[in-house]
């Protein structure tokens, strides 16, 4: 018989090697070998368990815990030679633990399979991706709160159907972002509860007749929970489904404002200016100055839903437990995570950086009858239904196209040509600080809501 094994492994039931395209196929180590520090942070765990259970001596958890840090160092080093015949991350730091303690490196998998193994990977991997995303969330909303209190009083249109509907504040806008990302903060805070259960100890499928103590490594590793059915625990992928479910929302909203922001730099409406660090120009039209960060941004929004759907069609017909289908759980997860935390961080630098060109946004405002909806409140308030109000205010709305004049730059005779109910006060609803100030309730537009609303937000970061 061929003694000629492809993976020393697990080749003894093999008469012969695999072949080198399948060694390759097969292979995952290319994608998986990022795993490494969290793959040696629950081998030293489980070493320190298996002490504790008796199945190791004190010095043979204390050689393998030594030469796992010392690998961890090659690794960081640049100097770890990885395999592919190894097949992934974890064979790979087994074989090099082995090659330097002999038979007390093949001690180290007692107890626990590359299927709980993997599994307990990828979780400490998450949480900890999650905690950075979670603070990326937070320095760009950090940012919205600085230039929403900057442009509290700074008025601008806001739009229904990209049409002018109603006046609004720039900074009023900007916390509505502020609220989006609240909510994305929230959702992956409670993705990372589910995320943070342990597997280890599942072993294959069934759990093992070795008298592990799962207690001990799930205190060790920090997870709040021990998963509670072996089967499960295993093939479980519900919280990278999860994860990028929510990371698919975030990057909806993200998606969100870069279309507002490509909209606001256009030579069309020129609301703001982005700096010229998060721009680039054209190859040929020397004038352009393309705003590519939330371009880009937009764009880089399919990556993550595309992982999603990814995710949910491996796992939809798997049987229990572990199928060599999870090897493709890993990339898609991955570049979610790595999108989702890029993005937030480009937004995060360039949001305090946004220059409002506000005159232009005031200019903007003043056009499309904004301030309509206020003139017919005006009439409610002086005893008539809103339905007539508001068919009174549609014919002086179609007086001021035919003539080209806004409500406020009537004159009062010619706003009594609509009704007697108007006199002279109704100049002071007319404006466009009259109108935002008289949204002045919670969640409304008046400058001094915007700037309690800041303080809430502040108040909500700082209780993270």
């Amino acid at each position: 018989m061929s003694t000629d094994k492809t993976n020393q492994s697990w080749g003894g039931r093999f008469s012969e090697p695999v072949d080198a395209f399948v060694a390759r196929f097969t292979a995952s180590v290319e994608f998986d070998k990022r795993l490494y520090r969290h793959d040696i942070m629950g081998s030293i765990a489980h070493a320190t368990m298996l002490e504790k259970a008796g199945v190791l001596t004190d010095k043979e958890r204390d050689s393998i815990i030594a030469n796992l840090n010392d690998i961890q160092a090659e690794i960081e080093a640049g100097t770890f030679d990885w395999r592919v015949d190894l097949e992934d991350v974890h064979m790979n730091i087994e074989a090099r633990l082995t090659d330097r303690i002999g038979v007390t490196g093949k001690k180290l998998h007692t107890g626990r399979s590359r299927n709980d193994q993997v599994a307990t990977d990828i979780r400490l991997w998450l949480r900890d991706e999650i905690d950075t995303i979670l603070a990326e969330i937070t320095r760009l909303q950090q940012g919205l709160l600085g230039l929403a209190e900057a442009e509290a009083d700074t008025i601008m249109p806001g739009f229904t159907h990209l049409q002018t509907a109603q006046p609004v504040t720039f900074g009023h806008h900007l916390l509505a972002w502020f609220e989006m990302l609240s909510r994305d903060h929230e959702r992956l805070l409670d993705c990372r509860k589910r995320t943070n259960r342990m597997p280890l100890g599942s072993a294959a499928l069934a759990g093992t007749t070795y008298p592990i103590q799962r207690e001990i490594t799930c205190e060790l590793l920090g997870f709040e929970a021990i998963s509670g059915n072996s089967l499960d625990g295993v093939s479980d992928r519900d919280f990278a489904i999860e994860f990028c479910a929510a990371a698919s929302v975030a990057m909806m909203h993200l998606s969100r404002f870069s279309e507002e922001l490509v909209l606001w730099t256009s030579a069309q409406f020129q609301f703001i200016d982005l700096p010229d660090r998060f721009c680039t120009g054209s190859s040929i039209m020397p004038q352009k100055k393309n705003p590519d960060v939330p371009e880009l941004v937009r764009g880089k929004t399919g990556r993550v839903f595309g992982a999603l759907a990814g995710l949910l069609v491996l796992m939809k017909g798997q049987p229990l437990a572990y199928n060599k289908d999870n090897q493709e759980d890993k990339e898609p997860l991955f570049d979610a995570a790595d999108t989702l935390r890029d993005s937030l961080r480009a937004f995060a630098d360039m949001v305090p950086a946004i220059k409002p060109k506000r005159e232009i946004m005031r200019e903007a405002a003043l056009r499309g009858f904004s301030t309509a909806t206020d003139l017919a409140d005006y009439l409610v308030r002086r005893g008539l239904p809103f339905r007539d109000c508001h068919e009174i205010v549609g014919h002086a709305v179609k007086y001021g196209v035919d003539t080209s004049k806004d409500l406020a730059e009537m004159s009062l005779d010619e706003l009594r040509r609509f009704s007697d109910q108007i006199d002279d006060d109704v100049f002071a609803v007319l404006t466009l600080e009259g109108s935002v100030n008289a949204r002045d309730h919670i969640g409304g537009t008046a400058p001094n809501q915007v700037r309690a609303a800041v303080q809430r937000g502040r108040d909500l970061l700082a209780s993270r």
